[in-house]
């Protein structure tokens, strides 16, 4: 039996995992995390290694073993350094149209076209990145039902996360994993990923929906996860 350990990106929490019950149906563990300081976790103090070992202690508390680690947009980056230090209880990193971690690298920095937006956000929140209001949506495969879903249930991302660097003790590259690409999302990887993409453990799988696929295309996506596993 695998174990899907699932962690969504800002401002999400376990709830965004529309995808969990059709993988417990397929007879799998499926653990969706909340990250420190988002949905049922606000006013938890968190910076990026907080969300690391939130990860990394969800799998140790549940002693799983045969971990597929799925981690989309903002939390592939702490997802990234969680599946290295797992060890042998990974048995592939999933990230989905997700950021990935470099090391020295922060959230921010890897995205150039967008920093200066998140960080006026967190000038103007107290140090939080405000969430998307429903318009920011449009394109992305979404109908009216799934982006006030995503709307009423987003909440401030602490901003600590998105500043501080990733710690990566060997080359991403080295791990097992699989990079879904959401192609409303942009058609091509970042740099970053085209680069990991060149190794002989990582494979490129594309998906027609946008940035938010359990929610637009939650079908499809436990299908390729699914997949992940056999």
């Amino acid at each position: 039996m695998t174990a899907f350990v699932l962690v969504a990106g800002a401002w999400l929490g376990s709830w965004a995992w529309e995808v969990a019950a059709e993988l417990r149906a397929a007879g799998h563990g499926v653990h969706p995390v909340t990250l420190s300081g988002v949905a049922e976790k606000q006013g938890v103090p968190a910076g990026q290694q907080t969300h690391v070992q939130d990860v990394v202690d969800e799998i140790a508390r549940r002693d799983l073993r045969e971990v597929v680690l799925v981690g989309h947009s903002y939390a592939g980056i702490p997802v990234g350094q969680a599946a290295e230090r797992i060890g042998d209880r990974l048995a592939r990193v999933v990230f989905v149209d997700s950021n990935v971690p470099v090391d020295g690298g922060s959230f921010v920095s890897a995205w150039p076209s967008g920093r200066a937006m998140v960080e006026a956000s967190m000038a103007e929140t107290g140090g939080f990145w405000a969430p998307l209001t429903a318009a920011d949506y449009a394109g992305q495969g979404l109908d009216d039902a799934q982006i006030a879903r995503i709307v009423s249930g987003s909440t401030p991302h602490p901003g600590a996360t998105l500043i501080e660097p990733a710690v990566l003790a060997r080359p991403l590259g080295d791990l097992p994993a699989t990079y879904v690409k959401c192609l409303l999302d942009g058609p091509e990887p970042s740099d970053e990923v085209a680069e990991l993409l060149t190794s002989e453990h990582w494979r490129l799988v594309e998906l027609d929906t946008g940035h938010w696929p359990m929610f637009s295309r939650p079908r499809e996506l436990a299908r390729i996860l699914l997949d992940e596993c056999r």
